[in-house]
């Protein structure tokens, strides 16, 4: 269940939502005059939340790499990083 407060809230129990929010590692949803405006988080939560986004994006330009046929046997892989090791 999201965590949901109000603006004036944010302004007068901030330390209580920095708790929350470090201690679960989710958002809290923070609304003026009713409606949603921001989701607060954690650094960390924050972090990783832009690191997955890196590694999806990763995944996905490999995944086009594959369909696009810019592959090439794993062997041949493997041999070039042990030769780069050697230098």
């Amino acid at each position: 269940m999201p965590a949901i407060r109000s603006s004036a809230d944010l302004r007068n129990s901030y330390n209580e939502i920095s708790s929350f929010c470090h201690q679960y590692s989710e958002p809290v949803f923070i609304t003026k005059n009713g409606k949603g405006d921001l989701a607060v988080m954690s650094i960390e939560s924050y972090e990783q939340l832009l690191g997955r986004f890196e590694l999806y994006g990763l995944i996905d330009k490999g995944l086009d790499d594959i369909q696009a046929g810019r592959t090439r046997p794993f062997s041949d892989a493997l041999a070039d990083i042990r030769a780069r090791r050697k230098r």
